[in-house]
């Protein structure tokens, strides 16, 4: 008998007439029906075909086991989850994004909403505020009355739950009670995983949401025999949801997306081979169900996530920089006005740069330390007096003498005018000339500065043409407009266009962004807009302008492009930052939290090392067992045709490590900043495979010497994790004991402040904590 593609999991065993008889166990496969090899009597489950496999298993035969797994994980993982009562780690941003949220104000993330609104909903329902701003490492809790165990205990109880899931999964999948309950013990006592899952962070949520699309993808494949049926259509549809709501936390559940759409494939290609019982019109039928689920469900859950994200951020925010004028003016409190649309000389205007985030032309009382020393003209995210500038006419020749033109009446500018920009605060003129940047120090980019004196008109260098880039012509005609004309601004002397880009200047330019004149800089970083017009001359009842407001999937576009833009650009260094290659070996951890006036306690995100290293193990030798299998079959030396419990038992594991391939090899195409932190979804998958391999390996064992086999592995775990205990719940050990965990010489976490003498508990928490910062802490931004 050949083995079946690798689309559908190992079928679920059933009890022939009357449950608790230890009658042969039955497989049905889609496709062919095969006899399972005997297996023990650990595997023969009872299953009521009406209802969802993970309802039979959870409610029927296996209801004692989930119980027991969800209190121990619950123990485990919630165990002074109160402690330390200070701002953890990226607490930081996700505590912040919280408190935002329920302020109403408008922020910039690199993150999908979904675990950021979870976390701002806890906090709400435990009575925050959102006046804490968490905005330092170490920064007390118990002092201002936040609610934070509230907020920490959402990721917590997902993580709680991530176990019992686990072992679900592997039962939908086939496995023995024996390997499911493996795998979820496994789970229960990794030490990073219960890390990450008491703070206020959320990776747990992640995971726990790729968790539960991997559970209800296994149910939906072991109700083959159903097509079309309550059983099938549940579970298919709740994949859906879930991977939908696993890509709203983070955009690493696109891979998840990825892993069930390579099953689907495969699933859908054995379809196609069973010509006898599948005609086309049934596989069209079961390629429009997939269809709809699995792309359609979650694109729905996916935007309706950004659609209450916009709707619960009304107000201006921190964030409002980052986004397009239009985009701004859908937010309540927005800085822009209606604002008269002709624009004449002796109009006193701000400009707004349109490629960047760097906000209006600006200038202030201050100087160029270098080349012509003359006042600094730079980009600034917000609108005052210093960026306001008046539109004046071009200087004219009087016998050799320059001399301004006065301004009689309402004299609308157009395209081709020669203009002059006064500084409305300090008098000085826009001003450029054959001299280098201020940063910027190349022939292509001239310095942008303010310039003039009492009783000194100015001269030439002054002149700018506007040239008008869009907008319709009237009887020939462009004339300018605010809010609606983009235009350039070219010296008339050099060439040059006023130009900017994201440089921002040293400390004696206050950090804002620099503004060149520039020969042949990009096109879209020379276009201005004018986005305030006031001009006594102007009839009040004129026409006035503002931005449109754009609808909501023009917001969507627009927020996703910049979430990319921002992702990408990650590049930056970090203490504990690390590379994909060293993620399933454990080379490296992240430092958390150090206490250095409250106790020796710190936080240090390390796995438990037996079970990442073991898991990593059985994803290579499945790799390493499918090449030489590969390899004896093409050379003919030997060929294994798996059938029956094998056959199926190795579709349900490389499903497994498809998981784990498509979580983990992506990040090694990334250039951006990465942590410990994203492997964790890549280790769910590590650990079933881990189990998947060991029940493949003892399913001929007489079930005690499996169970047997079992526990030890299970007390290994337990006594490495307990070992580790301390830097995963932040609980003072001796210093011999801290050292002696280092196994690995860049394990780096601090042991000088730990006791000489016997651990005991953490003295009480200071108050007012911002002294306990780390001093190798910096925030962290992460995909």
């Amino acid at each position: 008998m050949t083995a079946t593609p690798t689309g559908s999991p190992a079928p679920v065993a059933k009890q022939r007439q009357g449950r608790g008889q230890n009658a042969p166990a039955v497989s049905e496969k889609v496709g062919a029906a095969a006899k399972l090899l005997p297996v023990s009597s650990d595997d023969k489950i009872g299953r009521d075909l009406t209802r969802p496999a993970y309802v039979t298993y959870g409610l029927e035969s296996n209801v004692y086991a989930i119980v027991g797994l969800t209190i121990l994980a619950g123990i485990v993982r919630l165990f002074r989850i109160s402690h330390p009562a200070q701002v953890v780690f990226d607490e930081v941003h996700f505590g912040g994004f919280a408190s935002k949220y329920i302020k109403g104000k408008f922020f910039m993330d690199v993150h999908p909403p979904l675990g950021k609104l979870l976390i701002a909903a806890a906090g709400v329902l435990a009575g925050f505020n959102g006046d804490f701003d968490f905005k330092e490492i170490g920064k007390d809790y118990l002092e201002p009355r936040v609610p934070y165990v509230a907020m920490r205990l959402l990721p917590g109880i997902l993580g709680v739950l991530l176990v019992p899931i686990a072992y679900i999964t592997m039962r939908n999948a086939g496995f023995s009670n024996t390997s499911s309950l493996l795998a979820a013990l496994l789970l229960t006592f990794e030490n990073g995983s219960a890390c990450q899952s008491r703070l206020i962070l959320l990776d747990s949520i992640l995971v726990f949401f790729t968790g539960l699309s991997a559970m209800m993808w296994t149910d939906f494949l072991s109700n083959q025999d159903m097509p079309f049926s309550f059983t099938w259509w549940y579970p298919l549809f709740m994949t859906g949801v879930s991977i939908g709501l696993a890509a709203s936390v983070k955009w690493v559940g696109l891979f998840v997306i990825a892993t069930v759409g390579v099953s689907t494939i495969q699933n859908l290609w054995e379809l196609l081979g069973d010509v006898k019982r599948v005609s086309w019109g049934k596989f069209i039928q079961h390629f429009l169900a997939r269809a709809l689920c699995l792309i359609v469900v979650p694109l729905v859950v996916y935007t309706f996530m950004f659609q209450i994200h916009f709707s619960v951020l009304p107000n201006n925010g921190s964030g409002n920089g980052f986004m397009s004028p239009e985009f701004q003016a859908t937010l309540n409190g927005n800085a822009v006005t209606d604002t008269f649309k002709d624009v004449s000389f002796g109009s006193k205007v701000m400009l707004r740069h349109g490629a960047t985030n760097g906000g209006y032309l600006h200038s202030h009382n201050h100087f160029y330390p270098g080349g012509s020393k003359q006042q600094q003209v730079t980009c600034y995210p917000f609108r005052d007096e210093n960026s306001s500038w008046e539109l004046k006419p071009a200087l004219v020749s009087d016998n050799g003498t320059f001399v301004e033109t006065a301004v009689e009446g309402f004299v609308p500018i157009k395209n081709g005018d020669i203009v002059r920009l006064e500084h409305t605060a300090t008098k000085k003129r826009l001003h450029s000339h054959d001299v280098r940047g201020p940063v910027t120090d190349n022939e292509n980019h001239n310095e942008a500065s303010c310039y003039g004196a009492k009783n000194f008109v100015g001269d030439t260098n002054d002149h700018f043409r506007v040239e008008i880039v869009d907008g319709k012509e009237i009887e020939g005609v462009k004339y300018l407009y605010a809010i609606e004309s983009k235009f350039r601004l070219i010296h008339i002397n050099t060439g040059c266009q006023l130009f900017s880009h994201a440089v921002k200047l040293p400390e004696w330019g206050f950090g804002q962004q620099e503004v060149l004149c520039s020969k042949n800089g990009r096109k879209t970083h020379t276009i201005w807009r004018i986005e305030s017009n006031v001009n006594e001359l102007i009839p009040q009842n004129s026409t006035k302008v503002n931005y449109a407001k754009p609808g909501f999937f023009a917001k969507f576009g627009e927020l996703h492009k910049k979430m990319w833009t921002i992702n990408a650009g990650l590049t930056g260094s970090h203490p504990f930052d690390s590379r994909p290659d060293a993620w399933p070996f454990l080379r490296r951890g992240i430092s958390f939290w150090s206490a250095k006036t409250s106790g020796p306690g710190q936080i240090y995100l390390i796995g438990n090392p037996l079970i990442w290293w073991t898991s990593t193990v059985s994803v290579l030798l499945v790799f390493a067992g499918a090449g030489v299998l590969a390899v004896l079959a093409k050379r003919k030396t030997f060929t294994i045709y798996p059938y029956g419990y094998l056959a199926a038992a190795t579709r349900s594991t490389s499903t497994f490590v498809l998981g784990w391939a498509l979580h983990y090899l992506p990040f090694f195409l990334m250039g951006r900043q990465l942590f410990l932190h994203h492997y964790f979804p890549a280790l769910y998958f590590s650990i079933l495979t881990f189990a998947a391999i060991f029940d493949i390996a003892t399913f001929r064992l007489p079930q005690s010497t499996r169970s047997l086999l079992a526990l030890l592995i299970v007390v290994a775990a337990v006594y490495v994790f307990i070992q580790f205990a301390p830097l995963t719940y932040g609980t003072p050990m001796t210093k011999a004991h801290c050292e002696k965990i280092k196994w690995l010489s860049r394990w780096d976490w601090d042991c000088r402040k730990q006791t000489d003498g016997e651990a005991a508990l953490p003295a009480p928490i200071a108050q007012g904590g911002n002294e306990d910062v780390n001093e190798n802490q910096e925030e962290s931004s992460d995909i």
